[in-house]
């Protein structure tokens, strides 16, 4: 199956991880700054003939948009998915303690993309997701993504309760995100294997996804905004995990 790649951090990443899945790699002549003469040097080394320049109408056309900053590739599709046993299996070989990202409902490619952008920074070692209602990896989710949509194992499940409570069979604690918990994500212990969930901006987590999870915290807000954008309250929880971590290395 084949997929566009739009601008430089989508294709990069692509040439970092697997540059043999780059078919045809496009790029606007035009544009002689910096940046596109490091893209260049790089992309010329792996891709050989593979390596295209395009007027901006073949770009437009490749991409479906102008915001390509002139980088578009043709690829195969990446299968980094994993099963969520194999992922704690592998964390609890290396000594890890896992770490998820559950969302439940984003259907938004934007707020998708900026997810798995922010998951990949803080460590996260895949993102469950449910096969209906959700957003899937397309040319928008990659390019916000900004290559983290080529390396995030996204776990896509039938049953999101069910692929929950196998989770926590394995030893994971689901927390989910509510504006009426009582107690913050600063005040929970988040160094073990752990799942942070989130619901659909409006709407929040389904029912029974809230009551599947094992405890609720609330982001503490301090103005006038109710609530933070899904990948804006990702950040927040998953980062909180990260410092955690740090500052507690795993033994």
């Amino acid at each position: 199956m084949k997929q566009i790649l739009v601008g430089f951090h989508a294709v990069q990443a692509r040439l970092r991880v697997d540059p043999d899945s780059l078919k045809s790699v496009y790029f606007d002549p035009g544009r002689r700054d910096r940046r596109m003469g490091d893209f260049l040097k790089q992309a010329e080394e792996a891709l050989g003939e593979r390596l295209h320049a395009a007027d901006s109408e073949r770009l437009h056309k490749l991409a479906g948009h102008d915001r390509h900053q002139g980088v578009v590739a043709l690829a195969d599709k990446m299968t980094v998915a994993r099963t969520i046993t194999e992922v704690i299996e592998d964390a609890q070989s290396s000594k890890a303690k896992a770490m998820f990202l559950v969302l439940d409902g984003v259907t938004d490619p934007h707020n998708f993309g900026a997810c798995l952008r922010v998951a990949d920074g803080a460590g996260v070692d895949a993102v469950v997701i449910p096969k209906d209602r959700s957003a899937s990896i397309n040319a928008t989710v990659s390019k916000v993504a900004s290559g983290a949509a080529e390396v995030m194992p996204v776990i896509t499940v039938t049953n999101l309760v069910r692929s929950m409570r196998e989770m926590q069979e394995a030893g994971v604690w689901l927390i989910g995100t509510d504006d009426m918990a009582e107690k913050s994500i600063y005040d929970i212990d988040l160094t073990g294997p752990i799942g942070i969930v989130m619901g659909a901006e409006g709407e929040g987590m389904r029912r029974l996804t809230k009551e599947t999870c094992d405890e609720l915290v609330r982001i503490p807000m301090q103005g006038v905004v109710e609530s933070l954008n899904v990948s804006v309250a990702s950040g927040v929880c998953l980062y909180e995990a990260l410092r955690q971590r740090l500052a507690k290395p795993a033994t």
